[in-house]
């Protein structure tokens, strides 16, 4: 049954329909809701469908887009850079014709907003600067370049202003210089300076959509729709296993205006979901300075941008590394109606991705921050996920996406690679190895300030093995100069000063830790009565369940357990000389 629509959706939430079926010169304008149409759109003629104010469209077509017509989708989104620098992109149109399924998008699709329902068509120039002005807009059509299943710079290849962009392909775009104060009705005006918004008119993508990805390489890739993207559930997908579950965004020095690619400064922040309904973690980009081949020639400042990455706006683009030659395919199940900026509200249920609820789980995580010669900073994080194994985990670990020719570096050192992003499962006895590349004496400092969802009385410490010392780096910055070389076996992170172990400073010979479950207490015996300082009561992922403070010099102490879920945790004890003792316990309902 096909649905003749010629409306505007301002009240209602939303609209589901089996078919969507708009004639011609009639039109949807849908105005911060969302569409959900279960099967194909057929926009016929001169129709069109507004998108606007956050108004977005999901499908539920499980196989190939069979969306047809010439009539075009139009939905507005905005760049965040100027002239100088690139957003990656990831068109949801493509052209619009009578032919069916998804088809390839070129950038003279795209439009300057003059009205609600009106645009410009966009202007393609020769030269090397977009400029935007009152209800006109000029794209520099040289900075159009598509990264497929690639691992060097020389294999970007050029589009321009042809239209070769394949559903799934993401492109590079510089921004504009110039403003364009009209107002057409959204939160902005259209250019106020580095944000020109941009008119994406064309046929909507839908559907399963393949990209190509190729063993170590690179695939500029995004989000193909015209609503938000559940990216969490596109990189853990197990049908997706050709890429290494993490996602990299282009980060780019807005300060620095020059095309010449010496110059720039940039780099890739690096996302790992972790679990599907995890925030994920995520790295900032270390700007980098290139060589004119496009090979790295120096680090520069941390971007220090920190951006929730699980879902991904209307036509945002990012990498994706592949493990093996494949496919990755995005689905309409990904889809989720996801309004930008707001990060605690969902509007509704698609297959099996909840979309109404308000639950957040904030994954624990240290962030290591490394300033380098006094000149920029190295971001590195630490995750504490319970399923984590001690090896590479799909979608938590992430390598670091800068190669091996930075002259200095920091790092997690697994299976003898290079991470930027690691993941294990909380234990205070644990010890995480940390790499450190230096180059002609440079100098290090480390601080581990940037702690999130973990206790606040748990120290972190850097160990240095050469000196067997430990460094308190949560409160504090280690500062140390290290000769050219690569330090791979020298330093760890740790959670316990075990120098403090030494000569006979453990506490077991003194004190006993029992869990009685048939009375559901957790038992202390301190038969010397020894001045005990505090006893603290953590779960596997770091958490802290309770913490008792001045405990004095009982011989037993009691705590109850009644309240707690069947498991195994952890039980430090520390006495007023600050040895410490720390003892697994499993707690069973009997």
């Amino acid at each position: 049954m096909k649905n003749l629509l010629c409306i505007l959706l301002l009240s209602v939430s939303f609209v589901s329909t089996s078919q969507l079926y708009v004639s011609d010169n009639s039109f949807i304008y849908n105005k911060g809701r969302l569409i959900y149409v279960k099967g194909k759109i057929e926009l016929n003629g001169a129709s069109h469908l507004y998108l606007r104010n956050n108004g977005q469209l999901i499908q539920g077509t499980t196989s190939a887009s069979v969306n047809t017509g010439t009539g075009k989708l139009s939905v507005f989104q905005e760049g965040t850079v100027n002239n100088f620098c690139y957003n990656y992109w990831c068109s949801p149109v493509g052209n619009a014709s009578t032919n069916s399924g998804n088809e390839d998008f070129g950038i003279t699709m795209l439009n300057v907003p003059t009205s609600k329902t009106m645009s410009n068509p966009a202007t393609m120039n020769s030269g090397l600067n977009g400029v935007s002005g009152t209800g006109s807009l000029s794209i520099a059509s040289y900075w159009i370049w598509k990264f497929l299943s690639s691992s060097s710079y020389s294999q970007w290849f050029h589009s321009g202003a042809n239209t070769n962009i394949s559903a799934g392909q993401g492109f590079t775009m510089k921004g504009t210089s110039g403003y364009d104060l009209t107002d057409v009705g959204e939160t902005a005006v259209n250019n106020f300076g580095n944000a020109q918004r941009y008119d994406f008119r064309g046929k909507p993508n839908d559907g399963n959509i393949t990209v190509n990805v190729a063993a170590n390489g690179f695939t500029l890739t995004g989000n193909p729709y015209p609503s938000a993207l559940h990216v969490n559930a596109f990189l853990l997908d197990e049908a997706n296993s050709a890429c290494d579950g993490v996602a990299y965004y282009w980060e780019q020095d807005k300060t620095v205006n020059s095309h010449v690619l010496s110059e720039y400064q940039g780099g890739y922040g690096t996302y790992s979901p972790i679990s599907l309904e995890s925030d994920g973690v995520y790295v900032p980009a270390t700007y980098n300075t290139y060589n004119v081949d496009g090979t790295l020639n120096n680090a520069g400042a941390s971007s220090g941008l920190s951006v929730e990455r699980k879902y991904a706006p209307i036509g945002q683009g990012f990498m994706v590394k592949g493990v093996f030659d494949g496919n990755l395919t995005l689905k309409n199940e990904y889809r989720v109606y996801k309004k930008e900026g707001d990060y605690s509200q969902f509007q509704r249920q698609m297959g099996n991705l909840t979309t109404e609820t308000n639950e957040v789980i904030g994954i624990p995580q240290i962030h290591i921050n490394t300033i380098m010669n006094n000149q920029y900073t190295s971001q590195i994080a630490l995750a504490f996920v319970p399923t984590a194994t001690d090896g590479v985990d799909v979608g938590i670990d992430a390598k670091s996406p800068v190669d091996n020719n930075v002259p200095n570096d920091v790092y997690f050192f697994l299976n003898n690679e290079k991470f930027v992003i690691q993941g294990v499962a909380f234990d205070v006895d644990k010890r995480i190895s940390l790499g450190v590349k230096s180059t002609n004496n440079a100098t290090f400092k480390f601080d581990a300030s940037q702690v999130l969802n973990v206790d606040e009385t748990q120290p972190i410490y850097l160990y240095d093995a050469q000196d067997e010392s430990y460094h308190e780096i949560r409160n504090n910055t280690y500062e140390l100069v290290l000769p050219t070389g690569i330090y791979n076996n020298r330093f760890e992170i740790t959670f316990k000063d075990n120098s403090l172990n030494n000569n006979n400073n453990d506490i077991k010979s003194d004190v006993g830790v029992f869990q009685n479950n048939s009375a559901q207490m957790l038992i202390i015996s301190n038969p010397n009565s020894i001045a005990l300082r505090s006893l603290s009561f953590y779960d596997l992922s770091g958490k802290l369940i309770f913490n008792k403070e001045n405990l004095d010099s009982r011989e037993n102490y009691q705590f109850s357990t009644s309240g707690l879920s069947n498991g195994v945790y952890l039980i430090e004890v520390t006495a007023s000389d600050k040895r410490r003792m720390v003892q697994k316990v499993m707690i069973t309902s009997l």
